[in-house]
């Protein structure tokens, strides 16, 4: 088929002109864009009567790939290798316990509500993620950054999206390689060289990467030239994510690391100043993309199991945040409000995630992405909620604590 570059053009203006009249409703609703654009893409989608708005869905995804792997490299760019030494034992402990064993918990209750095993993996890792850019921006707003709580659930974030996006690299891996489904005996040896694979990746991005990409991008900073440097950290980028590719994992994991070391550079700053707008502009035809392969009408067939995994994400992680803290000697004010903020499940991630488990192709049911969009939709609604009265809830307990262990002491 031929595709006419009118058509294209076509497509890209709907797409930009639906994506900002929705976003500029979300905004003067005071919810998070992201719900804008997805919701656009439900608008414009093949899916939604009577007809689709958009005559090539293959371009619209393919601009969602290229949104995927500038999304993750800008996140990649805020943590440099020396900010992640510098998190502390206390944020790995709790990150680790919190997203494996909400992991597991979703797992046992996705096969429970009798989907299959990838149904269920990539589900399980979904309400597993938590939002850093929208739980830290809340924070923002009702100017609670400065806390404890709040260094803790940054600390616990980032490592956590560190663990999401190398087990999605693995989940693809092992569902590119063999059905878990129709033959389980391919687990254990198609996984083993899977975490072989990521952990390979990761180790030779951040052990040899670090000795040439950022001295190779300060060698380009020294030109003053802003076009060349984009091109060059861009190269960078979607190299990298080629690579990813190539050996079976997510270009997302690439893209990540990718950014990961353009922050070793001395012009990172300047970078991301650069490549922000790049970013805004495809994730959000990303998230349009997300909301245009959602077929809104089997929404009554997966909501009430949508419902079940999200009071089961948010009841996992408040309680894996506050044993995992309590363990550690963390007050239990800071362990409450570090639980609360990081309950609620869904964000950019989660959609990553979702649509990593599409692309995998056979081994993934259609409603997987349309089930998460769901999800992400509503706790992107709640978090703010769960925030603001759960601080409050947090330090009414603790008071009532304090108060009866004086009371005790008196």
């Amino acid at each position: 088929m031929v595709i006419e570059i009118g058509q294209v053009i076509q497509d890209f203006a709907v797409i930009m002109i639906v994506a900002s009249v929705m976003a500029l409703i979300s905004y003067k609703l005071k919810q998070p864009l992201v719900i804008g654009y997805i919701i656009a893409g439900i608008i414009i989608g093949p899916h939604t009567p009577p007809f689709s708005l958009i005559l090539h869905l293959d371009i619209l995804n393919l601009f969602a790939e290229i949104g995927v792997i500038l999304l993750l490299f800008v996140v990649g760019m805020e943590f440099p290798i020396e900010k992640l030494r510098s998190i502390g034992r206390k944020a790995l402990v709790i990150a680790m316990t919190e997203a494996f064993g909400t992991f597991a918990i979703g797992f046992v209750v996705a096969q429970s509500l009798h989907y299959s095993v990838y149904n269920s993996l990539f589900l399980a890792l979904a309400v597993s993620v938590t939002s850093t850019v929208i739980v830290m921006r809340i924070l923002e707003e009702l100017d609670l950054i400065k806390h404890e709580a709040s260094s803790i659930i940054l600390g616990v974030a980032i490592i956590e999206d560190i663990i999401i996006i190398s087990m999605l690299a693995i989940l693809q891996s092992v569902g590119s390689t063999g059905n878990v489904s129709s033959s389980s005996s391919l687990l254990i040896p198609n996984l083993v060289v899977s975490v072989g694979t990521v952990l390979a990746f990761i180790a030779g991005v951040l052990i040899i990467g670090s000795k040439i990409i950022p001295k190779f991008v300060n060698y380009i900073g020294k030109t003053n030239q802003h076009d060349l440097l984009i091109v060059a950290v861009l190269g960078v980028a979607f190299g990298l994510s080629f690579i990813a590719q190539e050996i079976g994992i997510s270009v997302a994991t690439g893209a990540f690391f990718a950014g990961v070391l353009i922050a070793e550079s001395k012009v990172h700053s300047v970078t991301k100043v650069l490549a922000t707008p790049l970013k805004d502009m495809f994730s959000a035809i990303f998230f349009v993309s997300v909301g245009a392969l959602m077929d809104i009408s089997v929404l009554p067939i997966f909501i009430v199991p949508a419902l079940i995994l999200i009071i089961v994400s948010i009841a996992a992680k408040f309680l894996t945040v506050v044993i995992a803290s309590r363990a550690q000697k963390i007050s239990l004010l800071t362990s409450l409000r570090s639980a609360f903020g990081l309950s609620s499940s869904g964000g950019e991630l989660a959609l990553v995630v979702a649509k990593g488990g599409v692309d995998v192709g056979g081994s993934t049911s259609s409603f997987l992405l349309p089930m998460v969009g769901t999800m992400t939709i509503i706790t992107t609604f709640i978090t703010p909620y769960m925030i603001k009265f759960g601080w409050k809830i947090a330090n009414g307990i603790s008071e009532y604590f304090e108060n009866r262990k004086k009371f005790r002491i008196v």
